[in-house]
């Protein structure tokens, strides 16, 4: 795992030692790579050295995956990466795989909703500003290159992007980095975040300002427990949800299979749902 110290990421984990709990003859060990690539890459090689059946990775950074898949290559172990997208998804060896959501899917759903509200509000022109996940991270990059493509639409264009930067998918840096927009003067009227917990990090700081929270629209991506509280609060307005359990149970069940010599498809999507305050109880009990 990239990081245990994520919500997000521990409800993956979760998910996956639970679904192993249930199958006989499955042993998982999870380690914490705590963003480290060099350190994630020691460990890959370590349960290679072990002599494991099958690894499933969720990367650092999606753009250093070519080293790990030839190593598990080379060693003729099966490897499955999970929730975020190598950047050899296209090519990757012989028994190896990708299990996540479509990112295509995630910010388009997050920026529609958003679009829709400002319409709603009667917003004729809108002022946005993004909250970035790392660079790093192909997630990151397709979820605000969705919303760049919600922007361009006809339906949308109303929608002027005055402000993006990173908060590395963190709620503190996303706290900061909303308290550096509003000391700036910086005026938008909805915050779009790459996950949930830069968008509470915003909604941390809005309040902390004195900020009217019915009059700015705030989203993020992932549906997590602590999001789900914050849309009932009545401070978040749009997530979606990310079926992090359901990624877990996939890249283990295809994990098996790889490590039996079975065929899988290159590519496993779980869809994604878009969750706003109208359908929040349908999604309380979910990650």
């Amino acid at each position: 795992m990239a990081k245990f110290d994520d919500n997000f990421l521990t409800v993956l984990r979760n998910g996956m030692q639970d679904y192993a709990s249930t199958l006989s003859g499955v042993s998982l060990q999870a380690e914490d790579a705590q963003n480290d690539v060099q350190k994630q890459q020691s460990q890959i090689q370590n349960f290679i050295a072990s002599g494991v059946d099958a690894i499933i990775v969720n990367p650092v950074d999606t753009d250093a995956t070519e080293a790990m898949s030839k190593l598990a290559a080379d060693a003729k172990i099966p490897l499955v990466y999970v929730n975020r997208q190598p950047v050899n998804v296209d090519s990757l060896p012989e028994a190896q795989a990708f299990v996540a959501s479509d990112e295509r899917e995630s910010g388009t759903l997050q920026t529609q909703e958003v679009c829709r509200l400002l319409k709603e509000a009667g917003k004729q022109e809108a002022n946005i500003v993004i909250m970035m996940g790392e660079l790093s991270n192909q997630a990151a990059r397709q979820r605000t290159q969705d919303i760049d493509d919600v922007v361009a639409t006809p339906e949308c264009a109303f929608m002027k992007i005055v402000e993006r930067q990173t908060a590395n998918w963190d709620r503190q840096q996303g706290a900061d980095l909303m308290t550096n927009w509003i000391s700036s003067g910086t005026q938008f009227d909805a915050v779009v975040a790459n996950n949930d917990e830069m968008a509470i990090g915003a909604i941390q700081a809005l309040k902390a300002s004195g900020a009217d929270m019915k009059s700015v629209i705030v989203s993020g991506i992932d549906a997590t427990q602590d999001a789900l509280a914050a849309m009932e609060a009545g401070d978040l307005d749009v997530t979606v949800f990310q079926d992090a359990a359901g990624q877990g149970k996939g890249a283990l069940d295809v994990a098996l299979k790889l490590a039996k010599g079975e065929t899988v498809e290159r590519k496993n999507y779980v869809p994604f749902q878009l969750v706003t305050p109208a359908n929040l109880a349908e999604f309380q009990t979910k990650n």
